[in-house]
C-alpha cells in the first residue's frame, strides 16, 4: 500500500503540473480527493491492514493527501493568474483617450419657464393656487358667464368625459374656486396643464397655461396694463416690442390679447406668425360682474382684472423654438441645447 500511495501521488503530480486549464484541475481534484476519489479507496482499505502498519501507512496517506492538496492550490493560482492576464492582454484600455463625460440633467425648457413666470408675478405680490384637471361643466364654463348656448364653447374643443366631466380647457376654473372660499382682497397665479383638441406648429392638445387674478376696490384697467407691461418687461427685456388689441372673452369686460413682436421675423412676417409679424401669448381683461356674483362677490363694492398665458408659447418666444411640438417630443438633442 505504500508503494500505491507513492505512485498516486507521483502521478496526480504528473497530471497537475501538465493540466492547462481550472475546470481539469477540479476535474484532477475529484478523481483522487472525492469521495468517489483513488486516495478516498485507499483510505477505506487501512482498516484492513494489522494493527502495527496502520500509524505509518495512515502517515503517508495524511503527507499524500498535503501533498496533492499543496500542488493543487499552487497550479489553481498559477492558472487564474494566467488567465488574468489574458483577458488584461485581449482588453487592453488605452489610456491615452479622453474620457466619457458625464451628462447632467437639467431642467425641461417649459419648466423653467413656468418657474420664472411664477418668479415674476411673486415678486410683486401673487400667490399661487391650485386645482383638479378634472373639472365639471359648472366650474369650467358656467361660472364663468359661458353657459351651455354660448358660440364660446366652440373655441374651446373640450375634451369631454363621462357623467358631464371634462378635461379643464383653461385654468380659469380655480379662480371661481378661490373666489367661493377666500373674501377679497386676492391677488393669485395659477400654474397648470389645460387641455384642448387643437395641434399644429403653435398648438398642442395640452398644453400648460398660467392663470392671474387681482380681485380689490378700486382695481382699474390702468393696474392691469401695468402688471402686464411690468411681467414681459422682466421676461423678454425692454427692447421685445408689445401691444395690446381689444378683444372679447365672456368672463372680462373689457378684454384685450396681448401679442409680442415674432421672434422668428422680427416683426417682418413668416409663415409662423402668419404673416401679421406678431405672436399672441395671453389674454385678459376685467372680471364680468357676472363672475363676481356668481361667487357671491358684489360687483359694486369690488372690481378686479384676470390674464391667461400659454407658457408654451412664452417658451417658444424665449428660447426662439419654430415648432411647439419639440417641447413634448423629449428629443435628447433638442433638449441638451438647454
Amino acid at each position: 500500500m505504500k508503494d500505491k500511495l507513492n505512485s498516486l501521488k507521483d502521478t496526480a503530480i504528473k497530471a497537475i503540473n501538465a493540466t492547462s486549464s481550472i475546470a481539469k484541475l477540479e476535474e484532477i481534484r475529484i478523481n483522487i480527493l472525492g469521495k468517489k476519489g483513488e486516495l478516498t479507496d485507499i483510505l477505506k482499505g487501512i482498516g484492513s491492514l494489522p494493527a502495527s502498519e496502520r500509524p505509518q501507512i495512515g502517515q503517508i496517506v495524511n503527507i499524500t493527501k498535503s501533498a496533492i492538496s499543496e500542488k493543487l492550490e499552487e497550479k489553481k493560482v498559477e492558472l487564474q493568474k494566467k488567465e488574468l492576464e489574458t483577458k488584461l492582454t485581449a482588453n487592453t484600455i488605452d489610456t491615452t483617450l479622453p474620457g466619457t463625460a458625464n451628462c447632467y440633467g437639467k431642467k425641461h425648457p417649459l419648466t423653467q419657464t413656468v418657474e420664472d413666470i411664477i418668479a415674476i408675478f411673486n415678486r410683486i405680490g401673487f400667490s399661487v393656487k391650485e386645482g383638479p384637471d378634472i373639472e365639471s361643466e359648472h366650474y369650467n364654463f358656467e361660472s364663468l358667464n359661458i353657459p351651455a348656448d354660448h358660440p364660446a364653447r366652440d373655441m374651446h374643443d373640450t375634451f369631454y368625459l363621462n357623467n358631464d366631466d371634462l378635461l379643464r380647457t383653461h385654468t380659469s376654473p380655480v379662480q371661481i374656486r378661490v373666489m367661493e372660499k377666500l373674501a377679497p382682497p386676492l391677488k393669485i397665479i395659477v400654474p397648470g396643464k389645460v387641455y384642448r383638441c387643437d395641434s399644429d406648429v403653435t398648438h398642442s392638445p395640452i398644453f400648460n397655461q398660467v392663470e392671474g387674478l387681482y380681485v380689490n376696490e378700486n382695481v382699474t384697467f390702468a393696474d392691469l396694463k401695468g402688471t402686464l407691461e411690468f411681467f414681459l418687461t422682466e421676461l423678454f427685456g425692454k427692447n421685445k416690442k408689445v401691444r395690446f388689441r381689444p378683444s372679447y372673452f365672456p368672463f372680462t369686460e373689457p378684454s384685450t390679447e396681448v401679442d409680442v413682436q415674432c421672434v422668428q421675423c422680427n416683426g417682418k412676417g413668416c409663415s409662423f406668425c402668419k404673416q401679421t409679424g406678431w405672436l399672441e401669448i395671453l389674454g385678459a381683461g376685467m372680471v364680468n360682474r357676472k363672475v363676481f356674483r356668481a361667487v357671491g362677490y358684489d360687483p359694486d363694492q369690488v372690481t378686479g382684472f384676470a390674464f391667461g398665458l400659454g407658457a408654451d408659447r412664452i417658451a417658444m418666444l424665449k428660447y426662439e423654438i419654430n415648432d411647439i411640438r419639440l417641447l413634448y417630443e423629449n428629443d435628447i438633442r433638442f433638449l441638451k441645447q438647454f
